[in-house]
Order: structure tokens, then sequence, then C-alpha cells
């Protein structure tokens, strides 16, 4: 009988998959000569690679790394990204002293935006949990600087046409209102970037705070500001399994 090989993919893709850094990083790495297989030095990130071959960094094989998944809640005023060309904080300051191998951002939250975020050395998890068709839906608090009516409501729900394309929440209901402004709970079923923001502007409503309070059923709690734990197995399992795709609204896909 045949034993069948593992399939070949890019070097830098290989790297990643195994949870020791980034796919650039690893591209950075091999094109600086870091990087051997079977003890021969490799500079092309594109290198045909199967998983199971001899890869050392430094001359030191690769060691064995746990899969590692992280809920934070992130502050306001921190950028998603392992660094900053403009020299800003980014969520890693969270982090710091906690002896992690590398992990990356799951999704992300801009910087005027807070609370729960993931972060996991596994990509391919990860791909699941962003996956727009079949990702776990996210939850957010949003305090707007007007009183909402049920025809704003309907419109978050409903979608509109904006210069991005078209926005839409998959849920939108009143939480609490004051006097001149009011927390909204918005839920949406895709990931795309400060859709809610863009969603509210083009309904001419300004955000005061959003707050990710969910993502699936895994929820913030009473994890404090900048803190951070592990997910448990049955967590981690949970928001990688896929949920139903929506039905088509109003003819769109």
């Amino acid at each position: 009988m045949t034993r069948m090989l593992a399939p070949r993919h890019g070097l830098a893709r290989i790297l990643s998959k195994r949870g020791v850094c980034s796919r650039s990083e690893a591209a950075r790495w091999i094109a600086a000569g870091r990087v051997a297989i079977d003890g021969r030095i490799v500079l092309d990130p594109d290198h045909p690679t199967r998983d199971g071959d001899r890869i050392q960094v430094d001359g030191a094989s690769l060691p064995r790394t746990d899969r590692i998944y992280i809920a934070l809640n992130k502050p306001r005023g921190l950028v998603t990204t392992a660094s900053d060309e403009r020299g800003r904080d980014t969520v890693y300051r969270c982090l710091d002293g906690a002896d992690l191998s590398w992990l990356a951002p799951v999704g992300r939250l801009d910087k005027a935006s807070e609370g729960l975020l993931l972060l996991s050395n596994d990509p391919e998890w990860a791909a699941r949990i962003t996956d727009p068709a079949t990702g776990p839906d996210k939850t957010y608090h949003v305090q707007i600087d007007r009183l909402p009516d049920d025809t704003l409501l309907a419109a978050l729900r409903t979608g509109v046409d904006s210069d991005q394309g078209f926005l839409r929440a998959s849920a939108a209901r009143l939480l609490r209102s004051g006097d001149r402004n009011a927390w909204l709970e918005i839920v949406l079923d895709e990931g795309r970037n400060r859709q809610i923001r863009r969603l509210l502007a083009a309904l001419d409503v300004g955000v005061l705070r959003l707050v990710r309070v969910a993502i699936g059923g895994l929820a913030l709690g009473e994890l404090p500001k900048g803190g951070w734990r592990k997910l448990t197995d049955d967590e981690a399992n949970a928001l990688a399994r896929p949920r139903a795709a929506p039905a088509p609204r109003n003819g769109r896909s």
C-alpha cells in the first residue's frame, strides 16, 4: 500500500501554521537566511514544504508549540496590531510579562473601540472565526449621540447603501436611553472594517462609545479592562463551529 505524503505548502505558511510567528514575520526570517530545511538554508518564502519536514530557525529545531486561544478586554486607545509604524500603543501592551508564544489578533477592533478581542497562534482556527459566511455573530453595545426611534432600529436591520457598499445589522435593539443619547445592542453576522460606525454614519448617527460584548456564545463578562484569560477547550471549539449562513435580505446575498 502506498503511503500518502502530506501536501506541500510555502515555507512561510508552514511556519505560521506551526504557530511560531506570523506569515509575514516568517517571510522576513527566511529572506534573512535564518531558516533551513534538513540543514539547507532556504531563502524563498514560497519554497514547497511539507508540514513534517525538519525545519530549523537559527540552527535550532522548531519547538513544539501548544495552541493558545486568548480572550482580551481591549481598552479604548490601543491599536490591534503587533507593531505600529506611528509608535502608538498596541493591544500587546496588555500581554506584557505574560511569557506567551507568538499570538495574532483574530479579527480587529479599531483604536476607538473596546471590548472582546480574540488572539491565537492557530491560523486555521482564526480563519474559521473570521469567515464572514460561517463565523460566529459579534454583539456590540453602542452609545449613540441621539435618541433612537423604531424607524432607526428598523433601518439598521434593513440596511442602507453607502459609499462603502451595502451595510446592515442582523439585529438591533434599544438597551437604555437618557436625555440626549442612548445605548443600542447591535449584532453583526459579518465583520467588515468599521461596519457599525459606517452604518450609523450613513443614517446620520454619531458613535460615542462602541464595546464588543460577545463573539458567538462567548461573552466578555467580568473580564477587567486590559485583562485577558485563556479560553477553555469547549469555548474554543464552540467558537469554531460553523453557524448556518443567513438567508439573503431584500434580494441581497
